[in-house]
C-alpha cells in the first residue's frame, strides 16, 4: 500500500518543475538569441572556417591600333597590347604531411625548371605554418594543366587533399607585336598592389591612361574542403574589366617606319633616332618611331639601368633640340605673313618671292661672325634660297622684318602662329616645350634670351628649343593650307558594359575634334610648297628624299648638339621634315637621325648631313606607306636621271628645276 504524498514532497516536486520549465525556458531564450537574434552573427563565424572569399580578377583595358586609316576596309580589331589569362600557383602548407612535403617539393620543382637558386630559395615555404604560401607566378593555361595532371596523381598516392595545390587566376599583359610602340605604350610591373590587385604603370600611355585602363575586381565564394577545389565556387561580384583605347596609330605604319628607321640608323652609324608621322588635316599621329626602342617584356633591364634609362622616353615628345635648317620654311611663312600686314598698312612688303637678293654678304648687326652657306652664292631668290639651304639669305629677309615690324612682332608670330615656346598637349607624358626666346628676359645664366644677332640666329633654326611634335604640326601648317591642328594620339577610348553595351567615354574622331585654327593664308602656304618642292630634285641639298612615283615638298636639317655647354663639330641631330603627296598631303614625316657617322661619301656628301642620312628613311617610309594606303602615284615618270622610267617630258617639276637651274648660272655664273 503506497503512503500518501506529504507537504513537504508536493512542494519539492513543485520546486523541480518551476527550475526544470526555468532552465527549459532559458534554454528556448537561449535558442532564439543564438539563432534568431544573433543568427548572422554566429552562421558568419561558422562558415568562415569553411568559406573564404577570393578575388576575382578583371582585364586591364587595352590599346587598339588605328584600322580605320583604310577606307573602305572593314575597321577590325587589332590590339597593340592586350591581357592574356594566367595563373599564380599556391601551396597549402598546413596540409601537406611532413614526410611528403620532400617529394612534392622535388616534383613540382622539376616540373617549374626551377635551378638549384630557385630551389633553395622556394624550399622553406613547404614547412611554413600557414594556409597560403605563394610558389610560382605567370603560369600559362598549358603549364597549369601539366602541374595539375601531375597533382592529381601524386595527391591521390600520398593521401593528401587537393586543396593542399591550388591556383589563383589572373591575367599578364602581353604584346603580340613585341617591342613595336615600346616606348609609347610602356607596361606595368609584374607585381600588382597588394592593396588594390591594380596593376602599377611603368611610363607612357600606360601611365596616362591608368584611370581609364583599371578595372574593378570581383568576388568568388569558395568552400574549403577537400572535396571542393579552391579555384571553384560562386561569383558573389563580378568583376569589370578596363575602358580599351583605341590609338591614332595605325600598326602597319607604325612597323614601317621603325623598320625603315632602325635600317637608316644602321648605315649612317648613328646612336639613335625618332620618327613622326602626322595627319596634316586633323593632327592624328599615325606613327611614332624610336630606335632604339623600349622593351616592355625587360622593363626592369631598362630601369635599372643608367645607360638604358633614356629609352624609356618619348625623344619626339620629351626632348627638345635646334632645329637647324628645317626651320627655314618657318621663317619665309613668317616674312610673308608680314608682307600681308604690311601691304594693310599701305606700306611696301619686305621682300618678293622672286626677287633677286644679294646673298654673299654674311655680315649681321650684333654678329661677331658672318653666316655662311655651304657654297657662296651671289644672288639667290626664295625657290634658289630653299633648294640651297642658304643661311644668308634668310638672315637678309629678317633683317628686313626687324626694321620694318621689330623683334617683339617677330617673336609673337613665332608664338601665335605656330606655337612654339608651348606644349601641343599631345596625350603623352613629360613633354618638353622647349625654349623661344623673349627680349627683354634674362636667361638663368643672366644674360639676355634676346639680344641683337638672335633674330638671325633664329630665321636658321638656331637659339630656338623644339620638341619634334612641334615641328611636325608647324609643317602640317604649311601643308593643309594656313590651319594649326590640335596633335593627338587618342581617337576614343571605350567602356564594356556587363550587359555587353559600350559606353564611349572619350572620343576624338571627325567633327567632335576641337576646330583647327586658321593662322596662315593659304596663298603663303602654296607659294612655300612651291619652293620646297625644289628641295628634292636635281641641285636641291636632299635629292635623296625624292619619293619614287610620288610627288614631295621638304626640307632637310643639321644642327649641333650641344656637349658640354658648347656646340660640337663632331655630335649632330640631323633631320628630314616634309609632307607627300605635295597637293593634299596625306600625312606629314619628320625623320631625327642621333648622332650619325661623319664621314665623306663619294658623290653623295657628308654623312651627318640631313639630307644625306635622314633623307634616305624619309623616302623609304613615305614610298612604303603610301603604298600601303593605296594611294596611286601622282609622279609616275618622276624618277632621278638615268633611270629608265623617267620621262622628262612627263616628270613633275622637271620643266620648274630646269629653268631654275638655267636661273641660278645667270645669275651666279655656274652650278653650285
Amino acid at each position: 500500500m503506497s503512503q500518501p504524498v506529504g507537504s513537504n514532497d508536493r512542494k519539492r516536486l513543485v520546486f523541480i518543475s518551476i527550475f526544470l520549465s526555468f532552465l527549459f525556458s532559458l534554454l528556448i531564450f537561449r535558442f532564439y538569441q543564438i539563432q534568431i537574434v544573433e543568427g548572422d552573427k554566429w552562421t558568419k563565424i561558422a562558415l568562415s572556417q569553411h568559406q573564404t572569399v577570393l578575388i576575382e580578377p578583371f582585364m586591364r583595358g587595352s590599346f587598339y591600333s588605328n584600322t580605320s586609316i583604310l577606307s573602305g576596309h572593314p575597321e577590325d580589331e587589332q590590339p597593340f597590347v592586350i591581357d592574356v589569362p594566367k595563373f599564380h600557383l599556391f601551396i597549402d602548407p598546413d596540409s601537406i604531411p611532413p614526410d611528403a612535403k620532400s617529394r612534392m617539393a622535388d616534383d613540382l620543382f622539376r616540373l617549374l625548371g626551377f635551378n638549384a637558386e630557385q630551389q633553395k630559395k622556394m624550399r622553406p615555404e613547404f614547412e611554413r605554418k600557414s594556409r597560403c604560401r605563394k610558389i610560382c607566378m605567370w603560369l600559362d593555361r598549358n603549364r597549369r594543366d601539366q602541374i595539375h595532371l601531375w597533382w592529381t596523381q601524386f595527391a591521390h598516392r600520398e593521401k593528401i587533399v587537393r586543396n593542399a595545390l591550388f591556383f589563383i587566376s589572373d591575367y599578364q599583359r602581353s604584346y603580340p607585336f613585341g617591342t613595336l610602340l615600346g616606348s609609347v605604350l610602356h607596361t606595368v610591373q609584374e607585381e600588382k598592389d597588394p592593396h588594390t590587385f591594380q596593376s602599377l604603370p611603368t611610363g607612357g600611355l600606360e601611365l596616362l591612361f591608368n584611370s581609364y585602363l583599371k578595372g574593378k575586381r570581383g568576388k568568388r565564394l569558395i568552400t574549403r574542403s577537400p572535396r571542393h577545389p579552391i579555384d571553384t565556387g560562386t561569383v558573389i561580384e563580378e568583376p569589370e574589366n578596363g575602358a580599351d583605347v583605341y590609338l591614332t596609330i595605325n600598326h602597319y605604319l607604325q612597323a614601317i617606319t621603325e623598320a625603315e628607321l632602325a635600317k637608316g640608323i644602321q648605315d649612317s652609324k648613328a646612336q639613335g633616332g625618332w620618327a613622326v608621322m602626322m595627319d596634316p588635316n586633323n593632327g592624328e599621329i599615325l606613327a611614332l618611331a624610336q630606335m632604339p626602342t623600349f622593351n616592355p617584356a625587360r622593363y626592369a633591364d631598362y630601369f635599372n639601368n643608367p645607360k638604358l634609362q633614356e629609352l624609356t622616353h618619348v625623344k619626339a615628345v620629351n626632348d627638345c633640340f635646334e632645329p637647324g635648317s628645317i626651320f627655314k620654311p618657318i621663317t619665309l611663312a613668317i616674312c610673308m605673313k608680314a608682307n600681308e600686314e604690311l601691304k594693310k598698312e599701305g606700306k611696301k612688303p619686305i621682300f618678293s618671292p622672286d626677287e633677286k637678293i644679294p646673298a654673299s654678304n654674311g655680315m649681321f648687326p650684333g654678329r661677331s661672325s658672318p653666316l655662311k652657306d655651304a657654297h657662296v652664292h651671289h644672288f639667290l631668290n626664295m625657290n634658289l634660297a630653299l633648294q640651297k639651304s642658304s643661311n644668308v639669305y634668310m638672315g637678309r629677309l629678317i633683317q628686313r622684318l626687324i626694321d620694318n615690324k621689330g623683334a617683339w612682332w617677330y617673336r609673337s608670330a613665332l608664338e601665335d602662329i605656330f606655337g612654339f615656346g608651348h606644349k601641343t598637349n599631345i596625350e603623352l607624358p613629360a613633354e618638353s616645350q622647349g625654349l623661344l626666346p623673349t627680349p627683354g628676359k634674362l636667361h638663368p645664366n643672366g644674360k639676355l634670351e634676346w639680344s641683337v644677332p638672335t633674330p638671325y640666329s633664329l630665321a636658321i633654326g638656331h637659339n630656338i628649343l623644339i620638341n619634334s611634335i612641334q615641328m611636325t604640326r608647324a609643317y602640317a601648317v604649311i601643308a593643309n593650307g594656313g590651319n594649326l591642328v590640335q596633335p593627338h594620339i587618342v581617337r576614343k577610348i571605350v567602356r564594356k558594359r556587363a550587359d555587353g553595351s559600350l559606353e564611349t567615354i572619350v572620343d576624338r574622331t571627325g567633327a567632335l575634334m576641337p576646330a583647327a585654327k586658321k593662322v596662315l593664308d593659304s596663298a603663303i602656304c602654296e607659294r612655300i610648297v612651291v619652293g620646297m618642292k625644289y628641295v628634292t630634285k636635281e641641285g636641291g641639298t636632299s635629292k635623296r628624299a625624292d619619293v619614287m612615283g610620288y610627288t614631295e615638298a621638304g626640307k632637310s636639317g643639321t644642327a649641333e648638339k650641344v656637349i658640354g655647354g658648347i656646340y660640337s663639330k663632331q655630335h649632330h641631330i640631323s633631320s628630314f621634315l616634309g609632307f607627300v603627296p605635295a597637293k593634299n598631303p596625306r600625312f606629314v614625316l619628320m625623320v631625327s637621325i642621333d648622332d650619325p657617322e661623319s664621314k665623306y661619301i663619294p658623290g653623295v656628301g657628308t654623312q651627318h648631313l640631313g639630307g644625306v642620312c635622314a633623307a634616305p628613311v624619309f623616302r623609304q617610309i613615305a614610298q612604303r606607306s603610301l603604298q600601303y594606303l593605296g594611294y596611286e602615284p601622282d609622279d609616275p615618270y618622276g624618277y632621278p636621271p638615268g633611270d629608265p622610267r623617267r620621262d622628262s617630258r612627263k616628270a613633275d617639276w622637271a620643266a620648274e628645276v630646269e629653268s631654275l637651274k638655267k636661273l641660278y648660272e645667270q645669275w651666279n655664273g655656274g652650278v653650285k
